[in-house]
C-alpha cells in the first residue's frame, strides 16, 4: 500500500513538474532571436490568439489560451507592439501582454523632402497607415494649434530620433515633433531670425534650400548670405533645388531651360521670394548657419573647378560668368578624359 501511494505521489509530482515546465519553461515556437507581436487597436482575445497561432509564437497555442484565460487576459487585451525574446515562458509572455508592457519604437527622421515621405516613414514604423498621417498634415484646422498650415508644417519637422509606442496616433506623433521644434526655437534663435527680417518658418525654408545646395557645413552660412542678399534686393532666388522639388524629380543632375518653365510656387526662377514651404527637412546645423549668415555683397555662387564640393562667390554677374566658365571648362575636360578609351599598354595591337 505504501508503495502504491509513493508511486501516486511521484506521478503527481512529475505531472506538476511537467505542467510547471510548460508554464515557466521555454515556450516560444519561432526561430528568430526576438519576435515582435503587433496587436492592432480594438483587437479581441480571439484575434490575438489567431496571430499567435498563425505566427507560431508559442509551441502550444491551445495551452497558451487556457493559461491566458486563467490569468484574465481576455478582459485585459491591450494594443501595442510587444517584443518577445526567444525561449520566453508562457507566463512571462501573458503577463507582458496583460500589463500592456509594449516596447517603444524609434522614429528616426533625417532628411525628408515631402509630407508623403514623412507619412510613409511613420507608417512603416507605427500602426496607422500613411493616409491617416497625410490627412492630418493637410488639415489646417489641426495644424493651427502650432501656428502652421499644410504648406509650412514641414518647417516644424526637426531631424532627430523620436520615441513612440506603436499604436500612437498621427496627432500625437506630430505633437512630440512640435515640442522638439519649440525647444529648438529659443529666444536667441528667434531674435536672430528677427534680425534677418525672417520668421522661424522662413528661416527653415531658406535653410532647406541651402541644405540641398551643399553638404559643406563651413560654407553654408555664406551660401545663405547670397540668398538673403537676393531677397533683400527683390531678386528671384533662382535656386536649382527648388526646380527639382517643383518637378518632384530629385534625381536631376542638371537643370535645363525646359525645367525652368515648370509652373509652380516652388520654382524660384519664375516666382519671387521664398517658396511657400521647405523643400526638405534641413539639419539643425544648417538652420543655425542661416541664422548666423555673415553680411556679404555676394549675389552668385558656382562650384569650384577643383570639384572639391566647395563654391566660389561673386558680387556681380560678370564675375560670376568668369567663375562659371572656369568650372564648365574643367567639367568638359574631366568628361572628355573620363570618356576616353582606357590605355591597355598594347600600343593598339
Amino acid at each position: 500500500m505504501k508503495r502504491i501511494l509513493l508511486i501516486i505521489l511521484l506521478l503527481v509530482v512529475l505531472a506538476a513538474s511537467i505542467g510547471a515546465w510548460k508554464v515557466l519553461g521555454p515556450a516560444t515556437g519561432f526561430t528568430a532571436k526576438t519576435y515582435y507581436l503587433e496587436i492592432p487597436t480594438g483587437s479581441s482575445n480571439e484575434q490575438v490568439l489567431e496571430i499567435i497561432r498563425k505566427d507560431t509564437v508559442v509551441k502550444n497555442p491551445s495551452l497558451f489560451g487556457v493559461i491566458a484565460s486563467q490569468l484574465d487576459y481576455p478582459e485585459s487585451v491591450k494594443a501595442g507592439r510587444y517584443s518577445i525574446p526567444a525561449n520566453s515562458s508562457m507566463l512571462s509572455i501573458i503577463r507582458k501582454l496583460r500589463n500592456g508592457q509594449q516596447d517603444a519604437v524609434n522614429l528616426v527622421i533625417t532628411k525628408l523632402r515631402t509630407k508623403e515621405d514623412l507619412a510613409s516613414l511613420a507608417a512603416r514604423k507605427l500602426e496607422f497607415d500613411s493616409t491617416a498621417m497625410i490627412s492630418f498634415l493637410n488639415n489646417n484646422d489641426s495644424l493651427k494649434a502650432y501656428g502652421l498650415d499644410s504648406n509650412t508644417v514641414m518647417t516644424g519637422v526637426m531631424p532627430d530620433t523620436y520615441t513612440y509606442f506603436w499604436n500612437t496616433t498621427p496627432s500625437k506623433v506630430i505633437a512630440k515633433i512640435m515640442r522638439s521644434r519649440e525647444s529648438f526655437w529659443n529666444e536667441e534663435r528667434k531674435q536672430q531670425a528677427t534680425g534677418l527680417k525672417l520668421s522661424p518658418e522662413q528661416v527653415v525654408i531658406l535653410a532647406s534650400i541651402v541644405e540641398e545646395e551643399t553638404n559643406k557645413n563651413d560654407e553654408k552660412d555664406t551660401i545663405a548670405s547670397v540668398y538673403i542678399n537676393r531677397l533683400n534686393k527683390g531678386m528671384r532666388l533662382g535656386a536649382d533645388p527648388t526646380v527639382k522639388f517643383a518637378l518632384r524629380d530629385f534625381g536631376l543632375k542638371r537643370i535645363y531651360n525646359k525645367h525652368l518653365a515648370v509652373e509652380s510656387p516652388y520654382n524660384t526662377y519664375r516666382v519671387a521670394g521664398l517658396p511657400p514651404g521647405p523643400i526638405c527637412t534641413p539639419q539643425k546645423v544648417t538652420i543655425d548657419a542661416v541664422l548666423r549668415a555673415p553680411q556679404t555683397n555676394y549675389l552668385f555662387f558656382v562650384a569650384r573647378p577643383d570639384f572639391s564640393g566647395y563654391h566660389v562667390f561673386a558680387e556681380n554677374y560678370n564675375q560670376h560668368l568668369q567663375y562659371a566658365k572656369a568650372y564648365q571648362s574643367a567639367l568638359d575636360t574631366y568628361m572628355k578624359k573620363k570618356n576616353q578609351p582606357e590605355d591597355t599598354g598594347n600600343n593598339g595591337k
